[in-house]
């Protein structure tokens, strides 16, 4: 059995516009940094819309000129992260063993699970069926005995295909392809290995390891394990936390360029700590954020606050060290929100009334989320800012009249 399992969702940001709204499906969707904009790119286009020659990163004009009958979308960072936390959370049901990548993808190691629900492409067939059946999402999914060979795999069939490649494919199926298709393989690193002329991913695999290792360094070895399938990295549900500490992090597909957006994707991340701290019952005191851009330079800032488990505390101080740190025009692909020195929480008489009042509004939100579901209710900031109503809200959720009267803004 091939253990290792790599779900990529399909087109995911146009894709949960067209989930959202179904008058959408089947039209040429274009999200866009601003679609008002000539100079703004594409950050996602739906496959309606790649039919076209549209492609990511692309100018608004060019792809406009492309495609004239597309629709523009402005993207809505909430709408991703909360559909990216339950796809995540369906994908628990038939592992613990899930190691989160980005916003639209992750790693499972079904070792075990076939008695549950039988071999590794039946469970990828599952997996594909429950996430459109839920959510209306399509993905793609890579079968493989190791996440190298999983990803590369999940990237050969879109949209909704299911690939298994197994070791000894690799010669015949991912030798042939350009080296810059190789997982970890950069536009720079492949110019460099061009200069080389190594250019596809079997010229990499029969250059001796020392040799890239004098070239590349440390990078070395890898170029040379992966171009010959060669992976030993286990799936580490854990490879996002860190010690004493709660946090979500999030990799965007396409950078952030402005603080509107990359503060909605804070208090989206936000809200998922608290509730993950609360749930635990515990506090912290430190709230950290991790910031990282197009060149995967990374920062990473905190600040102690009093001692805390409320969601508004925590983005808060996010966004604080946001607005002190970043210049709102570096392009971001990484936002992290992390909670540390964490304590158990202990009952105490409050100096002030709204503290009380705000830890039994948190108490009360993830209540009715726990019984719901996340998209039961939400800030009226969010609502406000991508401008959700009570008719989309009802679309979206397979329990919509079970929330009747009970959706609140807060």
């Amino acid at each position: 059995m091939l253990p290792i399992i790599h779900v990529d969702m399909n087109a995911f940001y146009a894709s949960c516009h067209q989930a959202q709204d179904p008058s959408l499906k089947g039209k040429p969707i274009l999200v866009a940094g601003d679609p008002r904009k000539r100079n703004g790119i594409i950050l996602t286009a739906s496959y309606e819309a790649r039919s076209f020659g549209v492609k990511t990163a692309m100018p608004n004009w060019q792809a406009k000129k492309l495609c004239p009958q597309a629709i523009f979308i402005k993207p809505d960072y909430d709408l991703y992260v909360r559909a990216s936390s339950r796809v995540m959370d369906i994908l628990g049901r038939f592992t613990p063993m899930v190691e989160v990548f980005s916003i639209d993808e992750a790693w499972l190691d079904v070792t075990g699970c076939e008695g549950l629900f039988g071999d590794s492409v039946a469970i990828a067939q599952k997996i594909q069926n429950t996430l459109k059946q839920e959510l209306d999402l399509p993905c793609s999914v890579g079968v493989s005995c190791n996440k190298l060979l999983a990803k590369m795999a999940s990237d050969m069939k879109k949209p909704m295909g299911i690939t298994v490649l197994a070791p000894e494919d690799v010669p015949q199926l991912l030798w042939p392809l350009p080296v810059d298709r190789l997982f970890g393989v950069g536009r720079r690193m492949a110019e460099n290995l061009g200069k080389m002329n190594i250019n596809t991913i079997g010229d990499l695999a029969r250059v001796p390891e020392e040799l890239l290792r004098r070239a590349f360094g440390l990078n070395g070895r890898y170029l040379h394990l992966a171009a010959n399938g060669i992976d030993e990295s286990p799936v580490d549900p854990h490879s996002m936390d860190t010690a004493k500490s709660m946090g979500h992090s999030i990799t965007l597909p396409r950078d952030v360029t402005a603080f509107e957006e990359a503060e909605t994707v804070l208090l989206s991340l936000a809200e998922q700590v608290g509730r993950r701290v609360r749930r635990e019952n515990c506090m912290g005191r430190t709230v950290t954020l991790t910031l990282r851009d197009a060149s995967f330079g990374t920062i990473t800032r905190s600040m102690t606050i009093p001692c805390t488990c409320a969601t508004d505390d925590i983005y808060a101080a996010a966004r604080k060290l946001l607005r002190a740190n970043w210049d709102g025009k570096t392009p971001l692909r990484l936002l992290g929100v992390s909670l540390s020195q964490l304590i158990k929480k202990f009952e105490q008489v409050s100096l002030f009334k709204e503290d009380e009042k705000k830890n039994r509004l948190n108490q009360i939100v993830d209540e009715i989320k726990d019984r719901f579901g996340d998209n039961a209710i939400f800030r009226a900031k969010l609502l406000e800012d991508n401008g959700l109503n009570e008719r989309k809200l009802g679309r979206t959720q397979g329990n919509a009249p079970a929330l009747k009267g009970i959706r609140k803004k807060i």
